[in-house]
């Protein structure tokens, strides 16, 4: 069975692309393959800066000849519909067979399909593969039509048996496709014919071309860490700056240079940002962490050593650094003379057109940030003027430039400034966790500016309509309810969800309607919006009562206004009078995205509906402690056993309490036990019972599981050996009494109903 071999060689491709476009090119080309009729035994597909390969080994040399048998219009049919069939299947009438069916005599047809040498089918699908490819941007070069990434230079296209190499007769708009490729165009330039995929890549490799990516990325690791090392020194790690890397040249040469003393003053992330963005340098730091020296990777062996490349690559990034250093010293300057100047200019930043200026968002993050301090430990003080601050370094020179350094260089300006250590830490920490591996703030102060940061994002765009839709969400809200979850459940705050909700809510409520007012005085300046102002703009001190009242009032002064746009406004102030629906939306997002995350540790659905059912639910840390406590506990053989005693037992009461019209709730007596089965399972629960419910006071789950556990052979043998509904009334009354305190214990933890069988 013959090997294919297919190289598709091109100008550079962006390094971002080429890991894709090799996967794509083997998806393609090998599912084409399969339904032309062909099998293989393995396909590897590669990628250099210029060109895609894909050898597929043990490919059939032909596809078989098939026969298919379709059915065809009854023979009393319209002649039309028979023309159809024979146009369908590229037969005559005379080849068509009669046959009975359900609905009386039909037409058949037999259609044999001869089969196809592998080379007539690997030049018809590698045609269309490459003039249909998938690239994210593509162009047009020349006279042709084809579009590729880069211009497409040339088709390496082979099939090799045990007698020699086959070229593939392929002519793409005038790229015929041939047996020859390039190696390195500097060190190895010209054409040289290939006869395996074995053959091929051994001479790329003469030729000064490593053809696997991961073989390139792995010797720059181990030729950049061993010289790093030789110094005393370490690369800082960077998986996708080393794959970015792997993706720009084909014969990676390791360099080592040092950076400029008058940048060594720059913050290390500073310096680590401006080499990997501008130059792709791996940083490289000593023990104290200070970066020192810079790796880069060249494409090229040269008779100096690379001293020429490294010069040259310290002259671009000391010019670099150079303006890092000029934004670093500037805004170290404004910081020191308080960073309140760059919080007042985040008021010509809109942040949402209907939720106001940055501004005003921090205002409202300020005052929830303080009424939320107390219930994670925080000083309030210290909560609201951090989260004051914490924005202030998107005004910062150098935030412009590195967007990704906020926050971070928020809090070395909050340190420049004099501000209290916590106050700093929360500028930096605020922003966290962006996503499930990312970690979570633990300082009281940074937790409630996080918090209060990720409440106030999800109510705004609840409060104006903008939530996320299947898999859109623009504004990364379900990342916010994740991060507001994992805020909750690693610091253990035990609170309210619905009441953090409520603060929450009404203030993306206020801004909401503020913005609205001011978009309607804008446009009739002979109105006075003071009264609108007042009403809305204060960040605390109200309650949505008392909002709703004071904007009737307001809005009443401008009765005459009339009823489209002031309507409007009152209609959204109205909600504030009854914000439970947004609230309660809002928590059963927090519940979707809770369910996401347990499953994600292996937590069963059917217990996360179980904890999600009855009080508590806004409770998020006691939600999922009793989440895992019973999912460990029905992990056990107690565990399922109990379940089923619980179902049992509530199903028994249910039925007993619908058919009597009365509620079995009134405690059992253990002197009307007659059976020893009865009296081990009371003598069982006496203990038992002020243990669990002291467990549960306690919010100690899995001491609850255990001491229910304890019951597990009492309850089995009490159904086995006693009837429930007895002929002696008192006898039954007080044995569904019985099953009512097993069942009120055991719904102490979840709703158990829930749970699969």
């Amino acid at each position: 069975m013959p090997d294919l071999l297919i190289e598709l060689f091109s100008e550079e491709i962006p390094a971002r692309m080429q890991r894709r476009a090799a996967d794509d090119l083997k998806a393609r080309v090998t599912d084409g393959l399969v339904e032309a009729g062909l099998t293989y035994a393995g396909a590897v597909a590669h990628c250099t800066p210029r060109r895609l390969a894909l050898s597929v080994q043990g490919l059939s040399g032909e596809s078989p000849t098939t026969t298919e048998e379709r059915k065809g219009p009854r023979v009393d049919a319209p002649e039309k519909a028979l023309e159809g069939f024979l146009r369908s299947t590229g037969l005559a009438k005379d080849d068509l067979t009669i046959a009975d069916d359900k609905k009386g005599q039909v037409y058949m047809a037999r259609i044999t399909r001869a089969g196809r040498p592998a080379l007539a089918i690997v030049a018809e699908v590698l045609e269309g593969v490459i003039r249909n490819f998938p690239w994210p941007k593509s162009m047009r070069w020349g006279a042709g039509s084809l579009r590729w990434v880069r211009p497409l230079r040339s088709i390496l296209c082979i099939l090799t048996r045990e007698d020699g190499a086959e070229v593939v007769a392929l002519d793409v708009d005038g790229i015929v496709a041939g047996d020859t490729t390039e190696g390195h165009r500097f060190m190895a330039p010209g054409r040289f014919a290939v006869t395996s995929f074995d053959d091929y890549e051994a001479k790329l490799k003469r030729a000064k071309v490593v053809l696997s990516s991961e073989e390139r990325a792995e010797a720059i690791w181990q030729d950049a860490t061993n010289q790093a090392f030789a110094a005393g020194l370490e690369v800082v790690e960077d998986a996708g700056l080393l794959a970015e890397v792997a993706g720009l040249v084909e014969w990676p040469v390791v360099l080592m240079g040092e950076i400029g003393a008058d940048f060594l003053g720059l913050p290390p992330e500073v310096l680590q940002t401006s080499m990997k963005e501008h130059q792709k340098f791996f940083s490289v730091r000593d023990k104290t962490g200070a970066i020192v020296r810079f790796v880069t990777v060249a494409n090229r062996e040269t008779a100096d050593d690379g001293a020429t490349i490294l010069d040259g690559n310290n002259r671009v990034l000391s010019a670099r650094l150079a303006d890092a250093k000029f934004f670093w010293e500037n805004d170290l300057r404004v910081a020191k003379a308080g960073m309140e100047t760059w919080t007042e200019a985040l008021a010509n930043v809109t942040f949402h057109a209907k939720l106001g200026s940055q501004a005003e968002r921090i205002e409202r993050i300020a005052a929830l940030a303080r009424e939320l301090a107390p219930a994670v430990g925080a000083d309030p003080d210290l909560a609201e003027r951090a989260a004051r601050l914490a924005k202030a370094d998107l005004s910062s020179e150098m935030v412009y430039e590195f967007p990704e350094l906020q926050g971070l260089m928020g809090r070395y300006y909050a340190e420049a400034a004099g501000e209290d250590p916590a106050v700093a830490r929360a500028a930096e920490e605020h922003y966290s966790p962006l996503g499930p591996s990312d970690n979570v703030p633990t300082a009281p102060v940074s937790v409630a500016v996080a918090l209060a940061d990720k409440l106030d994002t999800l109510a705004g765009f609840w409060a104006i309509d903008e939530k996320p839709t299947g898999s859109k969400d623009p504004y990364a809200l379900r990342r916010a309810a994740l991060g507001v979850i994992r805020l909750v459940l690693e610091n253990q705050f035990e609170g309210s969800m619905i009441e953090m909700l409520r603060l929450a809510a009404a203030k993306a409520f206020s801004a909401d309607m503020l913005t609205s007012v001011r978009y309607i005085f804008d446009a009739n300046e002979d109105m006075d919006i003071a009264p609108f102002e007042q009403a809305f703009s204060e960040p605390s001190g109200w309650k949505d009562e008392e909002l709703a009242v004071r904007y009737e009032s307001a809005i009443a002064d401008y009765s005459s206004y009339g009823s489209s746009p002031a309507e409007y406004v009152l209609q959204r102030g109205r909600s504030l009078h009854d914000p439970d629906g947004t609230v309660a939306d809002l928590l059963t997002f927090f519940h979707d995205r809770l369910k996401q995350h347990l499953r994600s540790e292996d937590v069963r659905h059917d217990v996360i509906d179980a904890v999600l059912t009855g009080d508590r639910t806004d409770d998020l840390a006691n939600v999922t402690a009793r989440a895992r406590a019973l999912n460990g506990f029905l992990g056990t053989e107690d565990g399922e056993n109990l379940i089923q005693g619980y179902k049992r037992a509530k199903n028994i009461l249910d039925q007993a309490e619908a058919a009597d019209g009365v509620e079995y709730s009134y405690g059992a007596d253990p002197k009307l036990a007659e059976t020893d089965e009865e009296r081990a399972l009371f003598a069982a629960l006496a203990p038992a019972t002020p243990a669990i419910e002291a467990a549960l006071a306690a919010e100690d789950y899995p001491a609850a599981m255990a001491a229910l556990a304890g019951l597990r052979a009492p309850i089995d043998a009490f159904f086995e050996a006693v009837q429930i509904n007895a002929d002696n009334a008192i006898l039954r009354r007080n044995r569904l009494n019985l099953l009512s305190e097993i069942v009120r214990l055991c719904q102490g933890i979840a709703d158990l109903g829930r749970i699969s069988a």
